[in-house]
């Protein structure tokens, strides 16, 4: 009878212990799986693409896991939601038994110059499991070549409002021409290789608007009895401006020949020639020195009594002005200009540097954007010149107090 109890009670904590484990959730007994979310990659295409990217679980559960996830706009090189991808939201499901999920977005290609893009997915609310990584950056590799452009996707970058100031006009280039309610095209081959014996011809066709940029091709070609082409375009009658600080990110050509500029001219220019007119030279560069920017002012009362005053400086850690972008400035106060790369401060003048000259700067002035090939400063291209070359211009932007 002793020994009956006794196996009567070890069965009974045996059945209780099995009881036990049949009320106890599942996924409390087993440790959580992770959920992990790495960086992703697609080529961007021409056409609308579905791509599918993975979400891993750290081992293959039992029984179902959800999470939310988001698409977010990326802080630093963003891709444009509705134009390269589509914003969404939602849920993912991991299924019993596997050891990854997927999220579907939707691609837009396209067939134009652009830098790399990316944005990034967000999860959040898991069930049944944890985070061990939660935000991935998915990159859009843009794979269009067309000329051998070579869009930068770094480089120094400048906000879009200043403390004091406000932004009265700006130039994007957003859309895929340029706008000429702010640019016209100067033709040909001007008076005298415009008056520096520059050896391009001038023409609309050079010019582009793609992916958010400005480029200015200078090419090898025969036109109008020129041996090269680019493009000069001015704000002239459509856009000028008296004072304010200006920025202009931009990425330069290089070459022996290659003369790059970024620069401003008086509106009187129509009426009292240069240089009585005044010229500000907000960037120009000698592309068999691709390192090094000039910042320059030109003033006199006619060209027989030309003067300017210019400095210049060395692109920063090393580099070359191709390499990546960089944010050329002025800020241009009464009887002052003062030059800057980067926020960098290299050159300044004021009404006392042009001495008993006539200080023509306290006026209106027009912008030029142009690539000039050959020429009295850069002298020729050579062998070592190749083509075609870019500038590649991301914004100009003037700012007002």
């Amino acid at each position: 009878m002793k020994k009956l109890s006794i196996l009567f009670f070890v069965s009974l904590l045996f059945f209780s212990a099995c009881k036990l484990d049949e009320d106890v959730p599942q996924d409390v007994i087993t440790p959580e799986p992770k959920i992990v979310i790495n960086d992703f990659s697609v080529f961007e295409g021409n056409d609308v693409q579905l791509i599918s990217v993975p979400i891993d679980l750290s081992w293959a559960y039992e029984r179902e896991i959800t999470m939310a996830y988001e698409l977010q706009v990326h802080d630093s090189i963003p891709a444009t939601p509705g134009d390269d991808f589509v914003l969404s939201s939602g849920t993912v499901t991991i299924s019993p038994s596997n050891e990854i999920g997927y999220i579907e977005v939707e691609i837009n290609g396209d067939d134009f110059l652009e830098g790399n893009e990316q944005f990034y997915i967000q999860l959040s609310n898991p069930s049944r499991a944890s985070f061990a990584r939660a935000l991935a950056t998915v990159s859009i590799l843009n794979d269009d070549d067309e000329g051998g452009i070579q869009i930068p996707t770094e480089g120094y970058t400048t906000p879009t409002e200043y403390p004091g100031y406000t932004l009265v006009w700006s130039d994007e280039f957003a859309g895929d021409a340029l706008n000429q309610e702010n640019w016209s095209y100067e033709i040909g081959t001007g008076n005298n290789g415009w008056g520096n014996n520059e050896l391009q011809y001038y023409q609309e066709d050079n010019t582009s608007v793609q992916g958010g940029y400005l480029i200015i091709e200078a090419r090898q070609e025969s036109v109008g009895g020129s041996d090269y082409t680019s493009s000069r375009l001015v704000t002239l009658n459509k856009q000028s401006f008296e004072y304010g600080r200006i920025d202009i990110r931009a990425a330069l050509p290089k070459g022996k020949g290659i003369w790059p500029a970024l620069w401003m001219l008086g509106n009187k220019f129509t009426s009292i020639g240069w240089p009585a007119c005044g010229e500000i030279d907000i960037m120009e560069l000698v592309g068999d020195t691709p390192n090094r920017s000039y910042g320059t002012c030109h003033f006199g009362p006619n060209p027989g009594a030309h003067q300017y005053v210019g400095a210049s400086t060395l692109a920063p850690n090393g580099g070359n002005f191709n390499d990546e972008f960089h944010v050329f400035s002025i800020i241009w106060t009464e009887n002052s200009i003062k030059w800057y790369v980067n926020d960098v401060q290299f050159h300044s003048i004021d009404q006392t540097t042009v001495g008993s000259s006539p200080y023509p700067f306290n006026d209106k002035f027009f912008f030029i954007f142009n690539v000039a090939v050959g020429g009295d400063w850069p002298g020729s291209p050579d062998g070592s010149t190749l083509f075609p070359q870019h500038m590649i211009v991301d914004y100009v932007r003037v700012f007002q107090q």
